[in-house]
């Protein structure tokens, strides 16, 4: 049986990336709503359903040749690794996106794209990993990182349909969410940080993604729902100050590493590094507003626009790629020139 095509090979290792970019761009909308920019928010919103339709368009019509395909494609070295990221970083955008929704007031579309990640994330999350006990790069952040985007989600909604169930439940996700992160960092190869090309920034997205849910289920709380005692209140709270203290020195760390040892910007795992700055600031902010810690609000604000000018350049490079891609013959004719 002949081999996966070269656009099938070169798809198939981008697919977590490209996940990626919706979810960086759905994390920007969320946070400039937090931030009070609640036009912006919405056109960025608009733009991360449009990347979102398109993925979901392009995976529904390979997961259809998958199977005329199956033996080509698991030819290809570490391929369900891949397959599994790109699955889980897509749960995780499908409820940034619900996030999303839920802030513009559409709670039913919210609650849609919540039913649907809960359905396609136990899948990706139960899959073996191909590759023992090797040292991983950013990537094996995604389970924790999907998991928590559940329990943001369920939290936002608990919150604003006075659901008290649905507030346990993505209680329950958010310990598991901090167990994957454990498993995921025991596992994460540190080298990376002097290394890695983009999706190292996963290790402290990761945090603030946690320290985002934290924040929501604090806020979800209310005196009709009475959702936890003062102890449990006590612990979430000084859980949530610790992830994103972790988080913001994760940022540092990570920031220093690059000014210490400069490596290529232009790469589509760029994305992940534009997601770990959007969730920063949005977990800063919504901790801000559920600890009522004012001076949070500012520091937010800056990390908000540090993201947004990394996601500007991201795009402008993505694009500029894309098209050195489809119209190679006419890029080459021009560097002759």
């Amino acid at each position: 049986m002949p081999g996966p095509s070269p656009s099938t090979a070169w798809w198939a290792q981008r697919a977590p990336s490209a996940s990626a970019a919706v979810l960086a761009t759905g994390t920007l909308a969320v946070g400039l709503d937090l931030a009070g920019y609640g036009v912006l928010s919405r056109i960025v919103l608009g733009l991360a359903c449009a990347a979102w339709l398109m993925l979901a368009a392009d995976f529904t019509l390979r997961l259809l040749l998958a199977g005329t395909r199956r033996r080509a494609y698991a030819a290809l070295p570490g391929l369900l690794d891949t397959v599994a990221t790109a699955a889980l970083t897509t749960v995780a955008a499908t409820a940034v996106l619900g996030t999303g929704f839920s802030a513009a007031g559409s709670q039913s579309l919210a609650a849609a794209l919540l039913v649907l990640a809960v359905l396609l994330w136990p899948v990706p999350l139960a899959l073996p990993a191909q590759d023992g006990e090797r040292r991983r790069p950013g990537t094996v952040f995604a389970r924790c990182m999907a998991t928590q985007g559940l329990a943001v989600l369920g939290a936002t909604l608990a919150a604003a349909e006075s659901a008290a169930w649905l507030a346990h439940a993505a209680l329950v996700l958010f310990w598991l969410g901090l167990v994957l992160y454990v498993l995921a960092l025991a596992r994460f190869d540190v080298r990376q940080v002097a290394e890695g090309r983009g999706d190292h920034w996963l290790a402290g997205g990761a945090l603030a993604i946690s320290a985002l849910a934290g924040a929501r289920l604090i806020s979800s709380d209310s005196a009709r729902l009475y959702l936890w005692n003062d102890d449990d209140r006590g612990v979430l709270r000084h859980v949530t100050v610790v992830l994103l203290v972790l988080a913001l020195a994760g940022c540092a760390v990570l920031l220093a590493a690059e000014f210490l040892r400069p490596r290529p910007r232009h790469d589509i795992r760029r994305w992940a590094t534009v997601f770990a700055w959007a969730k920063t600031a949005a977990a800063a902010l919504a901790v801000a507003a559920a600890l009522d810690v004012s001076w949070l609000d500012g520091l937010g604000e800056v990390l908000l626009w540090v993201a947004v000018a990394a996601w500007l350049a991201v795009t402008a490079w993505a694009v500029a790629s894309a098209r050195t891609y489809v119209l190679p013959g006419r890029v080459r004719s021009r560097a002759r020139r």
